[in-house]
């Protein structure tokens, strides 16, 4: 059984509410025998219902997120997200638990926020995620980048212990940027 950190912006997370969440979000949880804690965020922005949800399995993240006018719609839209994602990749996540080549990234929570009295002239970092750079292939980062839903990826080279950046081109094609000495 998996469990779920539910939590709530400008919405009070009800009973029935959680409930749903629940019923709906642990639908993924019949593709995987390992599936960590779920992270379900709820937001309510002007008209806007926004559900954004984390799936920690077998060391990837799945992660979705969707925004409609109804709470209930943006549930059900983003599991239906996360489940295509699921089937989209099946094959190619089949082969990595195998292989056992699956690593997981570690996110930390965003830094505190920025003082308000800081000169507003310079660039300010309003969001800062730190997470451990594991070492795997191009096309392991690739599919890791997809599944978060990203444009870009940090990983290290499992062959030549570089730091290296893949991201999604305008034209839908990836690109590769590598560092070296």
């Amino acid at each position: 059984m998996a469990t779920f950190t539910i939590r709530g912006k400008n919405i009070e997370v009800t009973p029935a509410l959680r409930d749903y969440v629940e019923k709906k979000v642990g639908k993924v949880t019949k593709y995987f025998d390992n599936v960590g804690e779920i992270t379900v965020l709820l937001t309510v922005s002007k008209d806007r219902h926004i559900v954004e949800v984390t799936v920690p399995v077998q060391g990837i993240l799945l992660r979705g997120q969707e925004a409609t006018m109804d709470m209930y719609t943006s549930i059900d839209l983003v599991i239906e997200k996360i489940e295509r994602q699921i089937r989209k990749y099946k094959t190619k996540l089949e082969k990595r638990f195998r292989e056992g080549s699956i690593r997981t990234e570690m996110m930390t929570p965003p830094a505190k926020p920025v003082e308000e009295d800081e000169a507003e002239d310079e660039a300010v970092v309003i969001k800062t995620k730190r997470f451990v750079v594991k070492p795997m292939d191009v096309q392991e980062a690739i599919m890791q980048m997809n599944l978060l839903n990203h444009d870009f990826f940090i990983y290290r080279d499992d062959k030549t212990e570089d730091v290296n950046v893949v991201y999604k081109r305008k034209d839908g094609k990836y690109g590769l940027i590598e560092s070296g000495l």
